[in-house]
């Protein structure tokens, strides 16, 4: 369904398909299968899986490793490539960064953060690819199969999925609860959320605190996944819809067309600058959190 058949399907299908995910799950006559539409994706329940989403994620997570292997098995300090010189260069950075926001010593976060940059940046960077282009290879195969080409949904950018964005966001917040109960002790960590902001000596006047200020750290602390998540996929999943405008805009007739294609071309070299824009604040406040997490009272 590309965009130059847009004429044959209003606008609003053409859209409505493009952000469809190919999803897996119980139907509802009790069989397991693909969703045919996304009101039936909808009634799958919990246990539905985007195909789509997820397996572009798997492979771009094992390019991301592939990549980082093969330069780190032939690294040479005498004539690196032109690869090795790019991957030295965002291990530096990221390296730089750490350094910078997280004064402790754990020797796990450099990697955390280094995988969360690449491997988002990859996620984000499907985005530039032609939005018909894979969409359509996978409706001939699709067809091919025997499968209806209407619902042969297929959406290749995992970022503006919010399966993806959130569970990326629920393992840093997993982490950020892990690190807080390990170096302030479980009975560090309920004093941090109950006895501030507001404090006093009095023991009486501080428990009447207790409650309020569990009200008031506790939506932060819950906020902070939900808004690393949803920022992440609100900015790609904006990206997308504009880039799927742009392609009805192209097909609609040669004016509209040829305007359509140097907008396209503008808004694919801004884009560039968002997709690792997303992909480097997903990784700083990450780092942030991380050092909050090992903040002790004393330091806040």
């Amino acid at each position: 369904m590309s965009a130059a058949e847009h004429e044959a399907i209003t606008s609003s299908e053409y859209i409505k398909h493009h952000l469809t995910n190919l999803t897996y799950g119980q139907l509802p006559d009790g069989t397991w299968g693909f969703a045919h539409n996304g009101a039936e994706a909808a009634q799958m329940g919990f246990w539905a899986i985007n195909v789509d989403t997820m397996g572009w994620s798997l492979f771009l997570g094992l390019v991301f490793f592939l990549i980082f292997r093969s330069v780190a098995k032939k690294v040479t300090s005498d004539a690196p490539t032109g690869l090795q010189n790019v991957v030295e260069a965002a291990v530096e950075f990221v390296d730089s960064n750490v350094k910078s926001m997280f004064p402790y010593k754990n020797t796990m976060i450099a990697p955390l953060a280094l995988t969360i940059l690449v491997w988002v940046f990859f996620m984000n960077a499907m985005d530039l690819i032609a939005i018909d282009l894979l969409p359509e290879i996978a409706k001939l195969v699709g067809v091919s199969l025997g499968a209806d080409p209407h619902a042969v949904f297929f959406k290749v950018v995992p970022s503006t999925d919010p399966n993806i964005t959130l569970g990326m966001a629920f393992v840093v917040f997993i982490l950020i609860l892990w690190f807080s109960i390990t170096q302030k002790g479980l009975l560090g960590f309920l004093k941090e959320l109950t006895l501030h902001p507001f404090s006093s000596s009095n023991p009486i006047v501080q428990t009447l605190f207790i409650p309020v200020n569990l009200v008031l750290e506790l939506p932060g602390l819950i906020a902070k996944p939900v808004s690393l998540g949803l920022r992440l996929f609100g900015n790609l999943y904006a990206g997308e819809i504009i880039f799927i405008l742009i392609a009805i805009m192209i097909g609609a007739n040669l004016v509209l067309g040829f305007f359509g294609i140097s907008l396209q071309i503008i808004w694919a070299l801004f884009h560039i600058l968002i997709i690792a824009l997303q992909a480097f604040i997903f990784m700083v406040l990450t780092i942030v959190y991380m050092s909050m997490a090992y903040q002790t009272e004393e330091q806040h």
